[in-house]
């Protein structure tokens, strides 16, 4: 195994990660951005108010994009287990 495989592994996995978090860290984000401009409007500066909303918002993403999400952790192991064999020899 030459170093430049385990990079594009590592690559891979970074890639996959980022791939995975996006869904429910844009959803986060943007519930928090709207409860924000909301509090600021509104003048209410309770920090537990983005709580509920973004829990609630950030579930509803994994319910949505959960199968999705699945498929693309099956689809990145399969292919690492694929490439054992052209690893090792």
């Amino acid at each position: 195994m030459t170093p430049e495989m385990v990079v594009d592994i590592g690559r891979d996995a970074l890639t996959v990660i980022v791939v995975l978090c996006a869904p429910v860290l844009l959803t986060a984000l943007a519930i928090g951005v709207a409860v924000g401009m909301i509090q600021a409007a509104t003048s209410i500066q309770e920090m537990t108010l983005t709580f509920i909303p973004k829990l609630m918002g950030m579930f509803l993403a994994l319910l949505i994009a959960g199968q999705w999400m699945l498929g693309v952790v099956v689809d990145y192991t399969i292919r690492l287990y694929d490439s054992i064999p052209s690893l090792i020899g």
